[in-house]
């Protein structure tokens, strides 16, 4: 009860955070401008918890499970639902942009500032991985301390698994080392639940500076291209998401209420770094075994963007469309397919989505003025791809544990029952405090009014 208690009031926290940052960067551009450290602070201190906390998290639920061909079948299966999720996130993503047409009619008085289309051809310069064999490449690491400095999950789990294995063939001598990789993971959750402390400071302060910097104003002359963004999103999850958790007999509603805290989160930072602890630990308890959300929920962040898969498609199409290029089906299907594999290729890259679309507006020779453009709402648009991004990983764990028969539903049970348990004993509690509030009220007006009584009579 009292962990759900913080947890409560972390949440509430966040929100009134939110509410602040806006009113903030609304009535107070300048100084909103200027709250930005607070969150880059935070970002900062909750990347230096994924790379301990990920190593020993997969090194443990590897070396337990202790079976290289087991570990291979759920890598097999993991890239194959990888690929049908984001193919198909890519076609909802392209259907929509048709059914919308964003740039169609854009408003002419967001025409981009000479430094953002100098911005966006540097982005359009930045090359992502354009054939198999260099992605491939860029897998396996040269140094473990680079990929963790770099922030690469995908190196740190190619080290890792690679780690585990040769742990499980040292055998019993090896067993001081888990031992000590169980101790850290536990510290590392821990440290987690210490940095969520700063969460509300680092919301408010991404939040001010991005309504500071382009005022609530700008959501008006954006407004096509954000609704249709989001109504894709949310049209992706239903058709998509919430299909893939009836399959393997999954509550998706408990699935988003267990996620409630991290998918706000990464919705408020934009950020999907700021969820991926607390998302991982959260679907650990929710009954996926360690080792495979140790290796589907980083893999997932290189190979299964679901939300910014999606954005790219519909923003090819909305750049296309404010030039007045109508691409026909066949071009936007070999589109489909560039994106199949560069929104692959530049993992860990800021504004990563921007760059893969500047790529491949250049490489099929459409102007990057869209880029440009979306430059002024990127941060409101990854909002909502992220959190998108962060919910697709946890159902591609809970799918690939189901499809491995691991997933455990009683613990799913437990996890439920004592969140809503939880959730129970807090409203008691807080009716509790209400009624002894008004107990106390009542027997002071009660008091003063026997008192005038004694005084008139």
């Amino acid at each position: 009860m009292f962990m759900q208690m913080k947890h409560s009031r972390l949440t509430a926290l966040i929100f009134i955070a939110l509410i602040l940052g806006i009113i903030v960067g609304h009535f107070a551009p300048d100084f909103a401008v200027k709250m930005r450290p607070l969150a880059t602070i935070f970002l900062r201190m909750v990347k230096m918890i994924i790379a301990p906390l990920l190593f020993s998290t997969l090194v443990i639920g590897v070396a337990g499970h202790g079976d290289a061909k087991s570990l291979g079948k759920i890598g097999i299966k993991t890239i194959i639902y990888f690929e049908i999720v984001t193919t198909l996130a890519l076609v909802i993503g392209l259907f929509m942009a048709n059914v919308f047409k964003p740039g169609v009619g854009f408003v002419s008085g967001t025409t981009p500032d000479a430094i953002q289309m100098q911005e966006a051809g540097l982005m359009a310069a930045t090359q992502a991985h354009t054939s198999i064999s260099a992605m491939v490449t860029d897998i396996f690491p040269t140094s473990i301390v680079d990929a963790m400095a770099q922030g690469n999950l995908l190196q740190i789990v190619v080290f890792s698994i690679f780690f585990a294995l040769a742990i499980c063939a040292v055998g019993k001598s090896a067993r001081p080392v888990l031992d000590v990789l169980n101790s850290v993971s536990q510290i590392m959750f821990k440290f987690t639940e210490y940095v969520m402390y700063f969460a509300p400071l680092g919301i408010f302060g991404a939040i001010a500076a991005t309504v500071g910097a382009n005022g609530l104003s700008v959501l008006k002359n954006y407004a096509k291209i954000i609704g249709a963004l989001y109504i894709a999103l949310a049209v992706f999850v239903l058709l998509v998401l919430i299909i893939a958790c009836k399959i393997v007999k999954i509550s998706f509603r408990s699935l988003i209420k267990a996620l409630q805290e991290p998918a706000f989160l990464a919705f408020t930072t934009a950020s999907s770094e700021a969820a991926f602890p607390k998302a991982m630990e959260i679907m650990e308890r929710f009954g996926v075994p360690k080792n495979i959300v140790g290796f589907v929920m980083p893999t997932g962040y290189t190979f299964n963007l679901d939300g910014s898969t999606l954005y790219l498609a519909m923003a090819v199409i909305f750049s296309s469309q404010i030039v007045g290029i109508n691409l026909d089906l066949n071009q936007q299907v070999i589109i489909m397919l560039a994106l199949m594999l560069t929104s692959k290729g530049v993992a860990g890259v800021p504004r990563v989505s921007l760059i893969v679309l500047a790529g491949t507006l250049a490489s099929f020779n459409i102007p990057i003025l869209g880029v440009a453009i979306l430059l002024g709402i990127d941060q409101i648009l990854d909002m909502g791809r992220t959190t998108v991004n962060l919910i697709g990983n946890c159902v591609a764990t809970v799918v690939i544990a189901r499809w491995e028969n691991e997933f455990n539903y009683d613990k799913m049970k437990t996890f439920i029952v004592e969140s809503n348990k939880d959730k129970l004993d807090l409203d008691l509690s807080r009716l509790k405090n209400i009624k002894n509030i008004c107990t106390k009220h009542h027997f002071d007006a009660t008091t003063e009014t026997v008192t005038e009584n004694i005084e008139e009579g």
